[in-house]
């Protein structure tokens, strides 16, 4: 357990993504006074789940804490003072070496206690969106409360105008009398009652019109909001993509690389290249399938599709969640290491990022007919 000060955790409650921070302290804050937070914690030890999970891009001076090579790890940082964030905190890593040991001495989570295991669930995922992390605690027999898995208020503001226009299809129809059409913005309106995260209060009037029972409306609508995620992280990560694409291409290492180095180098950089497009387009078909099932509520009138599809869709959300996740790493990683007045990196440096990135990518452009068909 390094004692590290972390001196900006006050600025991760407002502005952190939802992808790369699971603020546990602020869940806390929020929501311990309810029985499902106690009755089904994320992590059991008391300590662990009032802490900060950070998808972390390492620095040089950190590369060598674990034993392989890697470019970004899971921090788990606990707060000083839970009740004030700039007070700052101590952090491991996930993985790092001696890390069994300090989670022994410090939490007394030995390795075969389930904290670990879920630990090691997250360490494995390229990042904490809600929907991806939570199937995949499922799928590994982890079911926490549904407070653990809410969009951070920095992503819901920026994605409330790209919701806004997502939706506006539906304010043509009727949404029961509990929807106020006569409000100055009804899509403003529709717009939060989705990206709300408590959708109790609205149960009545979006359930009635997909045609959702009482105990299928807060599922229905969490795998809407999903998928509405998924759709604006694609939107701007696209933005970036033919940027970092080329500059793939074109970037050339530090000094001279040997004859065997160059053609590593142009063999990483056709196959990166190759994965990421491969992946955006992939990850578009998939977003296709929800948007066909809108269109039919929408446009035909006829929310049984589409309620069918909500009922079918976590099973989706792994592989979008991988997919954007990897993507997003390449992309944020690539413009922090190749940003204004940073050294090129050497041949050895470069070739060990491209194939960080490919390793990242496998498998995400060939198995896009599966997931279609499941």
């Amino acid at each position: 357990m390094t004692d590290r000060t972390i001196r900006n955790l006050a600025n991760l409650s407002g502005s952190a993504s939802t992808a790369r921070v699971l603020n546990l302290s602020r869940v806390h804050s929020e929501h311990s006074h309810s029985e499902a937070w106690g009755q089904a914690p994320l992590f059991i030890n008391p300590v662990l789940n009032r802490s900060l999970i950070i998808k972390h891009r390492l620095r040089r001076d950190e590369v060598d804490r674990f034993r392989l090579r890697r470019y970004v790890a899971t921090k788990v940082i606990l707060p000083i003072d839970a009740g004030d964030l700039r007070v700052g905190g101590r952090y491991l890593f996930v993985g790092e070496n001696g890390f069994e040991q300090s989670m022994a001495q410090v939490f007394g989570v030995t390795s075969d206690h389930p904290d670990m295991h879920t630990l090691h669930i997250m360490d494995r995922l390229p990042g904490l969106d809600p929907f991806l992390l939570r199937e995949q605690l499922r799928r590994n027999g982890v079911e926490p409360s549904p407070c653990y898995f809410n969009l951070s208020e920095a992503d819901l503001q920026a994605m409330f105008a790209f919701v806004g226009d997502e939706i506006s299809p539906l304010v043509d129809l009727s949404m029961g009398a509990d929807f106020d059409l006569t409000a100055d913005n009804p899509v403003s309106v529709l717009t939060g009652k989705i990206l709300s995260n408590s959708a109790g209060a609205d149960l009545s009037a979006l359930g009635m019109t997909l045609r959702l029972k009482p105990e299928e409306y807060e599922e229905g609508i969490f795998c809407w909001k999903g998928f509405l995620y998924y759709k604006w992280v694609l939107r701007d990560v696209i933005g970036d993509v033919g940027g970092v694409v080329e500059a793939v291409r074109r970037c050339k290492p530090l000094g001279r690389p040997t004859s065997q180095q160059h053609v590593v180098l142009g063999r990483a950089r056709d196959t990166v290249r190759r994965r990421i497009l491969s992946t955006c387009e992939s990850t578009a078909d998939m977003l296709r399938v929800y948007d066909d099932a809108f269109r039919g509520l929408t446009e035909n009138g006829e929310p049984t599709g589409f309620r069918d599809f909500l009922r079918d869709a976590p099973h989706l959300f792994a592989r979008l969640g991988e997919r954007l996740g990897a993507v997003q790493h390449i992309v944020s990683f690539w413009k922090y290491r190749m940003g204004p007045n940073k050294p090129l990196p050497m041949a050895e440096e470069l070739i060990d990022l491209l194939a960080d990135f490919e390793i990242s990518l496998t498998g995400h452009d060939e198995d896009v007919g599966v997931a279609l068909a499941a």
